[in-house]
Formats: C-alpha cells, structure tokens, sequence
C-alpha cells in the first residue's frame, strides 16, 4: 500500500466515513485513495467551513471528524477550525498538504511551518512518513480519543503521499477506556459517599465529558436517588431530558444571573463530567464541590475537595447504590417553582407587536418535532436558544462553546443532515455569522440537504453593541447593511422567504412541514426587534 492507503485504511477502520475538505496539489493521491474506499468527500467553500463540519461530525459521532486542506493558506485557513475542536473538546484529525519534502527546508512560496502553526491549537501535530505512517495513524487516532479528545493534525508532503509505506499493518488502538476507579481527597480518610449523605442541598452541575461518555441515564439516577436538580452546560443539553421534574436550567446561557444565584443555595456541588472550559462567566461558588470525571480536576478552577475519576457512568451508578435509602434532598415543587421562574425570566423584555429572539426559538420549537436537531451560532441569540430550546436527548444541540466560533451554526446542521437525513433539522444563526459562511448554503444546495436555516436579522453584531452601549458609547463599527435574505437564498439555489411576526414565521415552517421529503434548504430570515436582548444580557 501507499501512505496514502494507509491513512485511509485506518480511517476506514475507526468508522469513518466522511471527509470534508478542500483539496490542492498534494492531495490528489489521497482523494484517489478515499474515492476507492468508498468514502463521501464533502466539499466545502473554504478550509475553515470544511473544518467546522468536521467538528460538528465529532459532536454527532463522538468520533474523529476528518478534514482536509492543501498547503499555505489552505492550512492557515483551517486553523480556526482546529482550535475550535481543541477547545470543545471535539476528536478530530485535520490533514494538510505540503511540498516536496526535499524542498520544504529552503522553499518559501506557500510554506509554513505546520508545526509551529499547529502545536498550541492541537493535541499533536506531526509529519506522516512512509517507514511510520502506520504507527502515527494509530498515535492520532489514540490520541484524538483519549480523554479530553481534541484535534491532531497530520501534514502530507505531495512526495509522501503516493509512497510506498513500510509501516502499513493496520491495527486500530483502544479507543474507548474501561479503567478502575480513583479517589483523591484533600483531607485523608475523607468518605465521598458520607460527604454526599450529609448534603441537604445539592445540586449536580453536568457538563460535556458526561455527554461523550454517554452517561445520561446513570446522572439521571444519582440525580433521582438524592432529589437534587441538575443544571447542564450548554453542549450537555439533553443528557437529562428538560421535561425531567429535576431540570433546573442551563449555565451561562440567556438568564445566567439567575441560575447562578440559584446554583450559590446549593451545600454541595457535583459536578460530574463538566469541564472549565464550557464556563463563560468565572466560578465564583464557595459551595464545596465533587467532581466526578474521566480525568482528575488538574484545571481546579473548580475547587473540589474530592474527585471520583474514571468511568463517569459506572461511578454514577456506584455513588447511587452506596448512598442506600436516602430521603430527597429538594421538593420538587421548589425546582418546580425555579424553573418557572426562570422560563419567565426567559420571556422578559418582549415587545408587545413586535418579533422578539425568545419567539423566534419558542415558534421553532412549538414547529419541530421532539427529535429536532438544531445548531446554533455564535451571538445575541445563542445565549437565549442555549436557554430557552427545549432538548429531550443528547447531540441534538450543537454549538461552540469552548472558543464560540461565529460561523459554526450552518456548516454544522449541514453534518447534522448528512448524518440523519429522515430528522428535521435547523440551523440558528444571526446575519453576522451568515455572512461568514454564506457560500454554504450552495454546498447544502447541491447535497440537497432540506434543512432549516433561520437567521436572526438585526443588522448589527449585537453581543458588542450592547457591550458599547453599556459604556455609554454610540453603536460604531457594530452595524451591517441589510442582507436580503430571499435573494440571496435564490441565488444558492434554496428557497428563501423573509418574516416579522409570529404568524408569518409559522406560516413558513408549516410550508416546509408539509413537504417533509423536501430537499431544497429553507432560509427563513426572521427581522427580529432587539430591545429583547437588553433585558435579557
């Protein structure tokens, strides 16, 4: 085999089966090789949309996201792509061409240094060889995975590509961990289990490592044993079901004063599978606080007094048992009572008349079946669709959170439909992040991915216009000219229609129900009154 074959052999053996990319000169081989192995190659418009999609692959999957770039400005392209993985802790295997490797030393025309580029935003960044190619593919995959999982980029020079490979015996790693329990305390002889029974208000705050651990249903029965809530992070939204008597909300999301001001009445804090990284606003709870994860709490921006490290469901499940008969430790007419207050919260500073974001995602949602997947971009309306989208299941809420790259919305719900395509699915996005990723939407055309896009329009970057008004400084830099959502759909060969009401927006998304066999993307671009926003931030 070539190295090229190679690469692909193990792709194709971790259960990869998408590619997204846009290809060069060295990467001609490789396409050739992926094409033979039955793999989809999925053009985007540019390296950092082909590297989005990759992302929200790994989000879907909870397996490395593959994507592709040539050299120079194809690899400084994909940049922001890979950082986003590092810090959503996304698995991923980003690949860029190169020249020659006899040139690459003295040649300057299109040559960075991919090594220096790519180190501080990946896990591990390396130059496939022939004589190593097999030995790396399975460091990447292995490191890609293990916990947190994160990017590894891998540079083919165009002389590598086609070589022969010496190393080319194919033998996946362990890319799932089975291991024994740790405890780490700070004062010895500490009993977690104790510490746990002697809480009178505790509060589970999860986090994403609880998603890609697929540990939902053993934090529903801790949560359920103690009779405590559970506030999420925003990519762990679904993992308890929001019609669970015990949800309490979403952390750092539209309302965020108020859960946390809920989250300062709790004695104790288990914070199972939740990662600093998701934390918008800094830990200022002086509750004690467990944690319970696949890894030690080595950021301890979260203090702990105890952690409980290994398998997150297994450790669930065993904190549970251990606990015995235990009264619940909250009435469900107290969590009740939060989370109504928090759903009207949630609702504040409406314009009567007026389309306000919070009606936007409740229209939506009150459309949509249970089983929606939506993705959400980066903005204003993040915050409330982070909040106030009802989610009944894990991986149906896509975002990025971790560096919160404008631009993720539409390349994800992409993914999403490629993945489901019987499953209704819907991309938030505000005109600023559109305008970012617009060719997309003739990607998605041509793939007739029937999706929904509804954009958010305000012609403004709101998140930094409030910021600037909140200083008392005029909107300066802030403000965009008015895109014309119909138009533009067209012109990507999507249909397109623009709302201001309730009404018409649920006029618009009862038309694309009706065809659920649809493929020809809908973009709904909602004009939206703002002054919502202010309330609510």
């Amino acid at each position: 085999m070539n190295v090229s074959e190679v690469v692909v052999g193990y792709l194709a053996a971790a259960g990869v089966r998408h590619i997204f990319g846009y290809p060069g000169d060295p990467s001609v081989e490789f396409l050739e090789c992926a094409r033979r192995a039955g793999m989809q190659f999925v053009l985007g418009s540019r390296e950092g949309t082909s590297g989005l999609m990759a992302c929200a692959y790994g989000q879907l999957m909870g397996r490395p996201g593959v994507c592709l770039s040539t050299l120079g400005p194809g690899a400084t392209n994909l940049v922001n792509a890979v950082a986003s993985a590092k810090l959503d802790r996304t698995p991923m295997l980003a690949i860029s061409g190169q020249i020659e490797t006899k040139r690459e030393p003295t040649f300057t025309h299109q040559v960075v240094d991919h090594t220096l580029l790519f180190s501080s935003v990946s896990k591990w960044t390396v130059a496939v060889q022939p004589h190593t190619v097999g030995t790396i593919m399975r460091k990447a995959l292995r490191t890609a995975m293990a916990e947190r999982p994160g990017p590894v980029h891998l540079t083919t020079a165009a002389d590598v590509v086609a070589a022969t490979a010496t190393d080319d015996a194919i033998r996946l790693p362990p890319l799932r961990s089975e291991r024994a329990a740790q405890v780490f305390v700070s004062e010895p002889g500490t009993d977690p289990v104790r510490r746990v029974r002697e809480a009178r208000r505790p509060v589970i705050v999860a986090g994403l490592s609880a998603v890609q651990a697929e540990a939902g249903d053993a934090v529903r029965l801790l949560a359920e044993k103690l009779g405590c809530p559970v506030v999420l992070s925003p990519m762990a939204k679904g993992l308890l079901p929001e019609e669970h008597a015990l949800f309490a909300g979403t952390l750092d999301m539209a309302c965020n004063a108020f859960v946390w001001d809920f989250l300062r009445g709790a004695d104790l804090l288990l914070t199972i599978g939740f990662d600093a990284v998701e934390l918008i606003k800094p830990w200022s709870l002086t509750a004690p606080a467990l944690h319970i994860d696949s890894v030690p709490n080595t950021d301890q921006i979260v203090p702990a007094e105890i952690e409980l490290v290994g398998d997150i469901a297994v450790l669930c499940e065993g904190l549970a048992a251990a606990l015995g008969a235990i009264e619940p430790r909250w009435r469900e007419a107290d969590i009740a009572a939060h989370r109504a207050e928090l759903r009207a919260r949630y609702a504040a500073g409406r314009v009567a008349g007026r389309l306000n974001p919070s009606d936007v995602v409740d229209v939506v949602r009150a459309a949509m079946p249970r089983d929606t997947i939506v993705s959400t971009d980066v903005g204003s309306h993040k915050l409330l669709v982070g909040q106030g989208w009802t989610t009944h299941a894990p991986r149906t809420l896509l975002t990025s959170n971790g560096l919160s790259s404008m631009g993720f919305g539409l390349p994800a719900a992409m993914v999403a439909k490629l993945l489901h395509p019987k499953r209704e699915v819907v991309s938030f996005t505000g005109d600023g992040g559109l305008a970012m990723v617009q060719g997309e939407l003739g990607i998605a055309a041509g793939l007739k991915l029937g999706l929904v896009v509804v954009v958010f329009c305000d012609d403004s970057l709101n998140r930094i216009e409030l910021k600037q008004a909140a200083r008392g400084y005029p909107a300066w830099g802030t403000r965009m000219l008015p895109t014309d959502i119909e138009r533009l759909a067209q012109s990507m060969g999507c249909d397109g229609v623009a709302v201001d009401s309730a009404a018409a927006l649920e006029a618009a998304l009862s038309q694309a129900r009706a065809n659920p066999a649809r493929t020809r993307p809908l973009v709904i671009g909602a004009r939206i009154d703002p002054a919502q926003y202010v309330a609510q931030f």
